[in-house]
């Protein structure tokens, strides 16, 4: 059994990702999935180039907004937060260069 969610990254983060916005994960239902646990699976499965620019030590680097359904992830217990069918994470990229 998998489990269904979907994945965006938006404010620049898509260009890490091949520039695709919008992805419609299933995660394979072979342990507790965390925010923790998925950033390693996004990190090895969907990332494609500079990882330090999203992922710092075991979290999202600083500047990176992430959403679970709407709510910050603050609110939801942030890497500890399990996750559940049909959930929306959203990661926005609050960084910009100049």
């Amino acid at each position: 059994m998998a489990i269904p969610i979907t994945l965006e990254f938006s404010g620049g983060a898509e260009l890490l990702f091949n520039n695709v916005k919008k992805h419609d994960v299933e995660l394979q239902d072979t342990q507790k999935w965390t925010i923790s646990n998925l950033l390693i699976w996004i990190k090895e499965n969907l990332l494609k180039e500079r990882p330090e620019l999203f992922i710092q030590g075991a979290t999202v680097r600083p500047g990176i907004l992430v959403l679970v359904n709407d709510t910050d992830w603050e609110l939801m217990g942030e890497l500890e937060y399990e996750i559940q069918p049909m959930d929306r994470i959203v990661f926005i990229s609050t960084l910009h260069g100049g």
